[in-house]
């Protein structure tokens, strides 16, 4: 398993293993390329969202944002940021099987802790049971996605 210091040595010999040469062009991602990808993409649109228009966000998100409190852009911009860091962290992961493992479980920790946050103040009736259904698809489902990719590729390390 590689060590925070692992990852930011620079060694001068090729490092890329087959699964880095096949993704370098992006042709052969394989299923789990494919959904860090897809989950990449979509954490860094709404992080520029979040980071450019806070207010827009925080009014046209369909997911009852307000509900959550006041509007602060500030704030609003936080999170954006938490969301760009996931979104490249995920996108790298995409291209890299070298560092897919510390790459995801980074992202999976926002992730799933969010959606834990949301399960917490929905479950104590913080916010209106019909959160279940408005956070599913833009926060159940990613980070499901992202602890389901974790243990994949958690598996195949261990290999």
């Amino acid at each position: 398993m590689l060590g925070p210091r692992a990852l930011l040595t620079v060694d001068p010999r090729p490092t890329h293993d087959a699964g880095d040469a096949r993704t370098a062009n992006g042709a052969g991602l394989g299923l789990v390329g494919w959904v860090c990808l897809v989950l990449g993409v979509s954490a860094l649109a709404n992080a520029a969202w979040m980071l450019v228009a806070p207010l827009s966000w925080y009014l046209d998100l369909p997911a009852a944002v307000p509900d959550t409190g006041s509007f602060n852009a500030h704030f609003v911009r936080d999170i954006g940021c938490a969301f760009l860091a996931v979104g490249c962290a995920l996108v790298w992961a995409a291209f890299s099987t070298r560092y897919r493992l510390p790459l995801v479980s980074i992202a999976a920790t926002f992730l799933v802790s969010h959606a834990l946050l949301h399960v917490y103040d929905t479950a104590r009736g913080a916010l209106g049971s019909y959160h279940w259904r408005l956070d599913f698809l833009g926060v159940y489902v990613p980070a499901l996605a992202a602890l389901a990719l974790t243990f994949f590729v958690l598996r195949r390390e261990v290999r």
